[in-house]
């Protein structure tokens, strides 16, 4: 079994779409090991989307994912990453597969639903900067 992170983002969560997604990711076999809404600061975003701090669109997605609430999850199943990144479809919505979660429910890429780990290592960052070990069941 291998863990990955996972959030809905602010504009799903705003549009009532979290309940759907979640249902989503039972349904393609993920076990959800933790789970929180949190209205992340502007600091939080920058710090967990430092990677991409010399990137013209980090001040826009920062802005954005400190925006409103957001769900932030931590899913567990075989080859998880690769699954979670299937499930969720291309970054920009219009070039996503038909079922996908960004297909079904983002509306642009900025504004694409979900976030996923793109690699183990990734998602070993990804789910230590928001979840202690003690909160992953």
């Amino acid at each position: 079994m291998e863990k990955t992170f996972a959030i809905i983002k602010p504009d799903a969560v705003e549009r009532r779409l979290a309940g759907k997604i979640l249902a989503r990711i039972e349904e393609a076999g993920f076990i959800v090991r933790a789970m929180r809404l949190q209205h992340l600061t502007k600091r939080e975003a920058e710090g967990f989307y430092a990677v991409h701090r010399e990137r013209p669109f980090f001040g826009e997605l920062t802005t954005f994912m400190s925006s409103g609430p957001c769900v932030l999850l931590a899913l567990e199943a075989p080859d998880a990453v690769k699954r979670w990144r299937d499930t969720m479809g291309a970054t920009d919505p219009a070039k996503a597969a038909a079922g996908t979660l960004r297909r079904d429910f983002g509306e642009s890429i900025g504004r694409n639903a979900t976030h996923g780990s793109d690699a183990p290592e990734t998602a070993a960052f990804e789910l230590g900067y928001f979840f202690r070990g003690m909160e992953l069941i």
